[in-house]
């Protein structure tokens, strides 16, 4: 099981290198393993549930999965 600190140094990494090579939460994620030799099953404990949430909104603005119902503030 992954300590807190290496959860949030994945998560930092991965959105850097999101910002970095313009390019998606998910695509980075998966160009990171492939760089790094780490298994796409391993990355999927790494993942935080604020990098999750971002994930989740990315694939809903992409039409990946179907939209959540929010509340109007």
């Amino acid at each position: 099981m992954p300590s807190r600190e290496e959860i949030k140094d994945f998560s930092l990494m991965i959105e850097h290198l999101s910002i970095e090579k313009k390019m998606g939460l998910m695509d980075a994620i998966c160009h990171y393993c492939k760089e790094s030799g780490l298994e796409v099953e391993v990355s999927a404990t790494l993942i935080s549930p604020v990098l999750k949430a971002k994930i989740r909104e990315e694939a809903e603005s992409l039409n990946l999965i179907k939209k959540t119902s929010k509340l109007p503030i």
